[in-house]
C-alpha cells in the first residue's frame, strides 16, 4: 500500500469523536460560507436595491437549489466510492475514480448552464413568482447559471479531497472566494450600478476563484489523488459505482427541493413582502442545516471507509457520535436564531412587512429544525454502507408527497402563513421516524454480511 499523504486522515484507527469533529468543522464552515454567498447577495439587495430585489433573489434560491441538488448527490456518490476504495485498501482504483469524477463534473457543469438558462423563466412563472419581481429574478438566475460549471467543479473536487479526510483546503478556497464575493458585490452594486445582475456576476466570479484553487490542489496533489489532465477519461466501473450511490441521493435532493418549491409557491401567494421576509429567514435555516450536514458528510465518509474495512463496531459508533453532535449543534443554533430573530432579520431588510413575515418563518421552522438530524444522519450512514435507494424512497414519501398534499389540500383550508409552514416540522417527524426504522433494518443486514465474511 502506498504511503498516505499528509492531508489524509486515518479514519480506521484511533479515537472517533475528535476525528469526526476535526473533519466536520471545516465542512460546516464551508457550508456556511457557501450560504453566505446568497446571504451577502440578499443583504446588498435588501439594503441597496430594495425589497423587490431581495424578493427576486430570495424567490429563486429554491429553484437554483433544485438544479444543484441532483449533482450534489453525485458528489456524495464520489465521496463514498473513493472512501470505500481507501477502506478496502484498493488505492490503485483511486486514480480512475478521481479522473472519472472530474470528467463527470465538467459534463454536468456545462449541461447545467444551458438547462438553467432555458428553464429559469418557466420555472419562476410556474411557482407564481410575483409579477413585480419576475424580470429581476430571471435576470439574476441567467447570470448565476453561467457560473454553474465553477460550482459543480468545486463541489466534486472537494468531494475528492474530503473522501480522504482533507476538509481544510476546500474551506480555505471558500474563505478566499467569500471575501472576494463581498468586495465584488460592493463594486458591482454600490460603485458600478448593475443591480441584481451585478450581484449574480460577483457570485459567479467568486465561485470561479474557489474552483481554480481546487483545480490547483488536485493538479499538485500527492499520491493517488493527483489529477493528470492528459489522463482525463471515464472508467466504467467507477462511474457505475458513483452513479449507484449518487443518482438516488441526487434524486432525493431534487424531490426534496421540489417539495420546497411547492411550499414556496404558497409563500408567493402572500406577495413580495412575504417572499422577501421568507428569503431573509431562510438564511438562518440554511446556516443551521449546513452545520448539521457537516456531520452527515462525516457519517458518509467514516462509515464508508470503516464498513469497507469490515469495522462494524466503529461504523455503529460513527453513527451515534454524528447523530449526537448534529443534534446538539442544530438545537443550539436554532435556539440562538429564535432568540436573536429580530436582529438577524434586520441585517437583510428594514421593511416592516417583510420583517413580520420573516419572523413567522423563523419561529415556526427554527423551533424544531434540529429534527432533520434524525433522517439526515441515518441517510448519510446508509449511503456510506452503499445503500442509497432506500433513503430516497423514504424522503419521497415522508417529505415530498406529504408537502405536496399539504400545499394542495390542507393549506387551502386555512390561507395562513403559519399554517402553511407547519408542514415542515410535520414532515421532519414523519421522515425521521421512517428513516431510523429503515436504517436499523438495512444496517442489521449489512453488518451481518460482514460478520459472515469475517
Amino acid at each position: 500500500m502506498a504511503k498516505a499523504s499528509s492531508n489524509e486522515m486515518d479514519m480506521l484507527h484511533g479515537p472517533l469523536l475528535s476525528k469526526i469533529i476535526i473533519f466536520a468543522i471545516p465542512v460546516a464552515l464551508s457550508g456556511v460560507l457557501q450560504q453566505l454567498f446568497n446571504a451577502v447577495d440578499s443583504v446588498f439587495a435588501g439594503q441597496f436595491l430594495g425589497p423587490e430585489a431581495l424578493a427576486a433573489i430570495g424567490g429563486n434560491v429554491l429553484v437554483i437549489t433544485l438544479f444543484l441538488n441532483l449533482f450534489m448527490g453525485l458528489s456524495v456518490g464520489a465521496n463514498a466510492v473513493i472512501a470505500r476504495y481507501i477502506g478496502e485498501g484498493h488505492r490503485e482504483s483511486i486514480q480512475d475514480a478521481v479522473h472519472t469524477v472530474v470528467v463527470l463534473s465538467l459534463v454536468c457543469g456545462i449541461a447545467m448552464i444551458f438547462v438553467g438558462i432555458l428553464t429559469a423563466e418557466p420555472l419562476l412563472v410556474l411557482i407564481a413568482t410575483p409579477a413585480d419581481v419576475l424580470d429581476l429574478a430571471v435576470l439574476y438566475m441567467d447570470v448565476y447559471f453561467v457560473g454553474m460549471l465553477f460550482i459543480l467543479f468545486y463541489n466534486f473536487g472537494s468531494a475528492i479531497l474530503r473522501s480522504k479526510g482533507d476538509t481544510k483546503r476546500p474551506l480555505y478556497a471558500l474563505i478566499v472566494s467569500g471575501l472576494s464575493n463581498i468586495v465584488l458585490n460592493y463594486v458591482f452594486v454600490a460603485i458600478v450600478p448593475w443591480g441584481v445582475a451585478g450581484l449574480a456576476l460577483a457570485t459567479t466570479i467568486s465561485n470561479g476563484i474557489a474552483a481554480i484553487m481546487i483545480l490547483h490542489w488536485l493538479l499538485h496533489e500527492s499520491e493517488e489523488f493527483r489529477l493528470f489532465p492528459k489522463q482525463l477519461r471515464v472508467n466504467g466501473a467507477c462511474l457505475k459505482a458513483v452513479l449507484a450511490i449518487g443518482v438516488p441521493a441526487g434524486l432525493q435532493g431534487v424531490l426534496f427541493s421540489l417539495s420546497n418549491v411547492c411550499v414556496q409557491s404558497g409563500i408567493n401567494s402572500f406577495g413580495s413582502a412575504a417572499v422577501a421576509g421568507s428569503a431573509a429567514a431562510v438564511n438562518a435555516e440554511c446556516i443551521t442545516y449546513f452545520v448539521i450536514t457537516a456531520f452527515v458528510q462525516a457519517a458518509v465518509t467514516f462509515v464508508a471507509q470503516n464498513y469497507a474495512a469490515g469495522e462494524v463496531a466503529r461504523c455503529k459508533k460513527v453513527v451515534g457520535i454524528c447523530m449526537a453532535c448534529a443534534l446538539i449543534c442544530g438545537f443550539t443554533m436554532d435556539a440562538a436564531f429564535v432568540l436573536c430573530g429580530e436582529w438577524f432579520l434586520a441585517i437583510f431588510t428594514s421593511d416592516p412587512a417583510a420583517v413580520e413575515y420573516g419572523w413567522i418563518r423563523l419561529y415556526v421552522i427554527c423551533a424544531l429544525q434540529w429534527l432533520v438530524c434524525t433522517y439526515e444522519i441515518t441517510a448519510g450512514a446508509l449511503r456510506g454502507l452503499g445503500s442509497s435507494l432506500m433513503p430516497a424512497v423514504v424522503t419521497l414519501i415522508g417529505t415530498c408527497v406529504l408537502r405536496f398534499a399539504w400545499v394542495f389540500f390542507v393549506f387551502p383550508l386555512n390561507h395562513d402563513l403559519t399554517w402553511l409552514l407547519t408542514v415542515y416540522p410535520v414532515s421532519w417527524i414523519v421522515t425521521g421516524i421512517s428513516m431510523i426504522i429503515g436504517y436499523l433494518v438495512v444496517s442489521r443486514r449489512k453488518f451481518a454480511l460482514v460478520s459472515k465474511e469475517a
